[in-house]
C-alpha cells in the first residue's frame, strides 16, 4: 500500500480510519447504553402495573367489582385461590396498566376464564405478543425473591405488529400473571437515534477529510521545501537551503540534516574544485619548472653533437652545462618528491629535538654558506619539541636560504628561538626589499614566486617555503609570514612545546 499511495493520501486514509473506527465505537456504545435504560424504564413500568393486577388477580382487594355491593364471585380454581371473574378481569387490568397486554395463566398453562386483554391504543388495532406455549426461565425478583420472573422480548401475533416486552411472573396460586408493553416508542427513539448517529458520523467524517487535509498540507509544507531543494541541488545549485528549518518536528529534523549535509556537500565540493585548481596549477608550475632545464640539456646536447666534442675549447662549457642543468632538475624533483611523501606519509620519526642547539647550526651552516649576509642570533633558554630532527633542520635552512635568494647582499636578518604559551617559535626577521600582504597570504603556496617573471635571478622554483610549510604541518605546526613594519619580512614558525608525559614515554621506549 505504501507504494501505491502518497504519504498525504495514506494520512488522510489513517486519519479517516481513526475517526470512523471511533465514531463507530461511540455509537454502538450510545446506542446499547440508551436500549439498556429504555428497557429498564419499560421493565420498571411492568414491575409498577404488575402489582395491582397481581393484587386483582389473586382477589385479595376485597372491592366490590359486580357493582351490587357484593364482592364479585371468584372463578373457582380447585386447590387454588380464586382469580376474579371473567366479565371484570380486563376492567381490573386496564386500570392498572392501560394500553397493556395482560394474561394470567393457570397452573395447567391455560388462560384464566379464557380471557386475553390485548394491548390497544387509542383508535389504533389491538395486538398481542406471540408468547411460547411453555414459559420458563424464571429466576427470583431482585425487588421481591420470593416472587420467581422472566422477561422476554416477543414479536407480534399479527403480520406487522409491534414487538413486546414481555414480563412473567409467578403468582403465590401457581398461576402466572403475564404483563406486555408494546415497544413502538423504544424501536422509534432507536430508529431516530441511529439516523441521528448516521447523519453525526458521516459529517464528522466530512469535517475531519478537511481539517486532516489542512493539517497534512501545513504538516508536509516542510517536506515539500525539502523535495523543492534536492531538486534545485540537483539542477547544479549547491547554495540553495532549506528555509525555516527548526528541529521542533521530525520533518524539521530532516530539513537541519539535509541544510547540514548541503553544507558539508558544499564545503567538499569547494575543496575539491580548490585541490583540481592546485593541481592544475602544480602541474603547470611544474612543468614550466622543468621546461627550461630540460630545454638547455637539449641544447647543450645538440651543441655537443654539431662539433664540441671535436673542438676542445667548447667542450668543457657544455659538459658544465649539462651538470648545472641535471642538478637543477635534480633537486626540483626531490623536492617534488619530498612534498609527495609528506602529502601521502605523514609518518615521522619522532623524538625530543633541543631546538635551539638545531637553529644553531643551521645559522653557522649558512654564515659559511653566505658570508654576504650576516645573521644575528638570540635565544633565551633551551627550548624542546617533538619531531624529525632532520626535517626541522631542513625548515631552518629553507627559511635562511629564503634571505639568501629574495635579498640583496649585505641583507642583515636576525633569527630568534623563544617560546609563547605553550608553543615555541623560530623567527627569521630581516631588512631586505619586504613582502606585501597579499604576497605573505600565497608565499607558502607551491611554486610561488614574487617575481612574475620567474627569473632565476629573483630565486629558486618556489618550493622551499611550501616545503616548510608541509614539514609543519606533519609536526602540527605552522608557518606565518608578514611584512616587518620596519621595512624587510618576517618569517615565524610555531611548533608545539614538548609534554613532559611525551619525553617519559620516549624514554620508556628507549629503556
Amino acid at each position: 500500500m505504501s507504494g501505491r499511495f502518497s504519504l498525504r493520501t495514506r494520512l488522510l486514509l489513517a486519519v479517516c480510519a481513526i475517526t470512523l473506527l471511533t465514531l463507530s465505537i461511540a455509537d454502538i456504545a450510545i446506542y446499547t447504553s440508551l436500549k439498556s435504560y429504555l428497557y429498564g424504564q419499560v421493565d420498571s413500568t411492568l414491575q409498577l402495573s404488575h402489582r395491582a393486577i397481581e393484587a386483582a388477580a389473586s382477589g385479595g382487594d376485597g372491592q366490590d367489582r359486580s357493582g351490587v355491593g357484593e364482592p364479585s364471585q371468584p372463578v373457582g380454581l380447585p386447590g387454588r385461590a380464586q382469580l376474579p371473574g371473567a366479565s371484570n378481569f380486563c376492567g381490573v387490568g386496564r386500570e392498572s396498566a392501560p394500553g397493556m397486554y395482560i394474561e394470567v395463566r393457570t397452573a395447567q398453562n391455560k388462560t384464566a376464564n379464557g380471557e386475553l386483554c390485548p394491548a390497544f391504543a387509542p383508535g389504533k388495532r389491538s395486538y398481542s405478543p406471540k408468547l411460547p406455549a411453555v414459559i420458563t426461565g424464571f429466576a427470583n425478583s431482585p425487588s421481591d425473591p420470593n416472587e420467581p420472573v422472566v422477561y422476554l422480548t416477543v414479536p407480534s401475533t399479527s403480520k406487522g405488529g409491534p414487538l413486546f416486552r414481555v414480563r412473567a411472573s409467578e403468582l403465590p396460586n401457581g398461576a402466572i400473571l403475564i404483563v406486555a408493553d408494546p415497544t413502538n416508542n423504544i424501536l422509534n427513539t432507536l430508529g431516530q437515534l441511529v439516523l441521528l448517529e448516521v447523519f453525526v458520523t458521516a459529517g464528522a467524517l466530512v469535517g475531519a477529510v478537511i481539517l486532516g487535509l489542512w493539517l497534512v498540507r501545513v504538516g508536509l509544507r516542510p517536506l515539500r521545501d525539502v523535495v523543492r531543494t534536492a531538486e534545485v541541488i540537483a539542477e547544479g545549485d549547491l547554495v540553495h537551503r532549506v528555509p525555516n528549518a527548526t528541529t521542533r518536528t521530525e520533518v524539521g529534523h530532516v530539513a537541519t540534516a539535509l541544510n547540514v549535509m548541503l553544507e558539508r556537500i558544499q564545503e567538499s565540493f569547494r575543496d575539491l574544485q580548490a585541490s583540481e585548481d592546485r593541481l592544475r596549477r602544480f602541474v603547470s608550475d611544474a612543468s614550466h619548472e622543468l621546461r627550461t632545464p630540460i630545454a638547455a640539456v637539449s641544447a647543450y646536447a645538440q651543441l655537443f653533437q654539431q662539433g664540441a666534442r671535436e673542438r676542445t675549447e667548447d667542450l668543457p662549457r657544455v659538459m658544465d652545462g649539462i651538470e648545472r642543468e641535471t642538478r637543477r632538475m635534480t633537486r626540483l624533483v626531490e623536492d617534488l618528491l619530498l612534498l609527495t611523501r609528506f602529502d601521502e606519509d605523514q609518518t615521522l620519526n619522532r623524538e625530543p629535538v633541543e631546538l635551539v642547539g638545531l637553529v644553531v647550526e643551521a645559522v653557522e651552516t649558512a654564515r659559511t654558506v653566505g658570508p654576504g649576509w650576516p645573521i644575528d642570533f638570540r635565544a633565551d633558554e633551551p627550548i624542546e619539541v617533538m619531531g624529525d630532527w632532520g626535517a626541522l633542520r631542513q625548515v631552518v635552512d629553507n627559511l635562511l636560504a629564503n634571505v639568501r635568494a629574495h635579498t640583496p647582499e649585505g641583507t642583515t636578518s636576525t633569527v630568534q628561538v623563544g617560546q609563547i604559551g605553550d608553543e615555541a617559535f623560530v623567527e627569521v626577521r630581516d631588512d631586505g626589499p619586504g613582502i606585501t600582504d597579499e604576497q605573505a597570504a600565497l608565499v607558502f603556496e607551491r611554486f610561488f614566486r614574487a617575481d612574475p617573471s620567474r627569473s632565476r635571478e629573483t630565486g629558486g622554483a618556489g618550493l622551499g617555503l611550501a616545503i616548510v610549510a608541509t614539514i609543519l604541518r606533519a609536526h602540527g605546526g605552522r608557518a606565518v609570514a608578514e611584512a616587518n613594519t620596519g621595512g624587510g619580512a618576517v618569517f615565524r614558525v610555531l611548533l608545539p612545546v614538548l609534554d613532559p608525559s611525551e619525553r617519559e614515554a620516549d624514554e620508556n621506549e628507549q629503556f
